[in-house]
């Protein structure tokens, strides 16, 4: 299974039934996500933990004022089986700008509003909202 695509589904999933944080297992990439993620505002906050000598990431989750959860849906875009790549000028804003497109650029995992400024393109991730 694709561990990104795992990563925030349980993110989603957790958000609509009130949870305050989950744990996943640890990877680079996973945390370079959660880290942007959170520079975003869709995750409170990211902390590296070790738990039975395994790191894992433990992922604090966002809600609105009314209580509703800041994320609650996602897309994963770019999989395995089927890589999509977009160059600066084709990457567009995801609903109308009310969510974010996570991409994978030569700068590092960058949203796409942080790689349209920094003039950069590169393998999209997935799309949040």
């Amino acid at each position: 299974m694709d561990q990104l695509a795992n990563m925030m589904n349980m993110v989603k999933n957790a958000s609509l039934t009130g949870h305050e944080s989950i744990t996943v297992p640890y990877s680079k990439i996973k945390f370079a996500v959660a880290e942007c993620l959170a520079k975003e505002g869709y995750l409170k906050d990211v902390t590296k933990k070790t738990k039975k000598g395994f790191p894992i990431i433990e992922l604090g989750l966002v809600y609105e004022e009314d209580g509703t959860p800041k994320v609650t849906g996602t897309d994963r875009v770019s999989k395995s089986s089927c890589r999509v790549y977009k160059g600066v000028k084709d990457i567009k804003t995801t609903r109308n700008g009310y969510g974010l497109t996570v991409l994978s650029t030569p700068k590092g995992i960058l949203t796409d509003k942080q790689a349209r400024r920094e003039m950069v393109g590169g393998e999209v991730l997935f799309k949040l909202w």
